[in-house]
């Protein structure tokens, strides 16, 4: 089962982390700048100043990225082009994919649809 590892500033991705954990059951949910994964793992992060990943998220995968299965990123849309740009640079770097885009803390459908990828990865499809 895949783990849930988050990288949030502000709390808009550790709580959508939160619901996500809490609607696929209790799924283990990390913080990478107090845990380290124990198996392959969803990340959710934030896209830092005008489009980047954050300094915390680049070093932690590199000791933990080949564990990466798939990337959401948080952002705000009036950076444009560069809404949630850090989930397109890591799914390019690391060749996994984006599993969403959020608009802050996300929305409900936006829980559904993530929480949805993690049961078809995690091989429990309600």
């Amino acid at each position: 089962m895949l783990q849930l590892v988050y990288d949030s500033m502000t709390g808009n991705v550790r709580r959508f982390a939160q619901a996500v954990a809490l609607d696929c059951g209790g799924t283990e949910l990390l913080d990478l700048r107090q845990q380290a994964p124990a198996r392959e793992f969803l990340l959710l992060t934030y896209t830092f100043g005008t489009g980047e990943v954050p300094l915390s998220t680049r070093k932690f995968l590199q000791t933990h990225g080949h564990l990466l299965r798939g990337v959401v990123a948080s952002g705000s849309f009036h950076w444009g082009h560069n809404f949630a740009r850090a989930a397109d640079l890591i799914a390019a770097e690391y060749r996994v994919p984006v599993v969403a885009k959020l608009n802050k803390s996300g929305t409900a459908k936006d829980c559904q649809s993530v929480s949805t990828w993690l049961r078809s990865m995690n091989g429990t499809l309600d």
